[in-house]
């Protein structure tokens, strides 16, 4: 099965009021699952939204250090919360035969949860990765937790050993 992970919006001009350690524990998650990926040949795609981007602001729309890219990530740039929404995202996954979609990144409460739904609505298996999201607001996380199919390190590890 072909597993897509789409690592949305971890850009500093997004994180802003975000707890510093749940930054953390989430990059450790997401690097640790597109590791896992990358080194099965599924892709990884990163995110970033780019609404109100000026050329003197640029610097803050870059995804944050603590974010592994590689030079085998798909980039992606969106100007609305849902990332399928006047992109080329549906057509890169079908391309690449994904099946699977793991979303992961930021804000549960909006480009997460709106992508979430949108992939879902275009037929993708979709599910959130545990621990791999973030929101300035903890209830929106237990409640994307509560609402949502997810899915945990050890499951994606299982799922890529060949």
């Amino acid at each position: 099965m072909k597993i897509g992970f789409l690592v949305i919006d971890m850009q500093a001009v997004h994180l802003q009021g975000v707890e510093a350690q749940m930054i953390n524990n989430a990059c450790e998650h997401i690097n640790y699952v597109a590791d896992l990926l990358r080194s099965n040949d599924h892709p990884v795609i990163q995110v970033q939204d780019i609404e109100g981007i000026t050329e003197a602001n640029r610097g803050e729309f870059d995804t944050i250090s603590e974010i592994q890219i590689k030079d085998t990530d798909l980039m992606l740039t969106k100007e609305y919360s849902n990332s399928f929404w006047k992109t080329e995202l549906e057509q890169i996954l079908k391309d690449r035969g994904v099946e699977l979609l793991i979303i992961a990144g930021n804000a549960a409460e909006h480009c997460v949860l709106f992508t979430y739904n949108g992939a879902r609505e275009r037929g993708f298996n979709t599910v959130i990765l545990q621990n791999g999201i973030l929101s300035k607001y903890q209830d929106v996380i237990t409640a994307t937790y509560r609402d949502r199919n997810l899915i945990s390190h050890p499951v994606i590890k299982y799922m890529t050993n060949k």
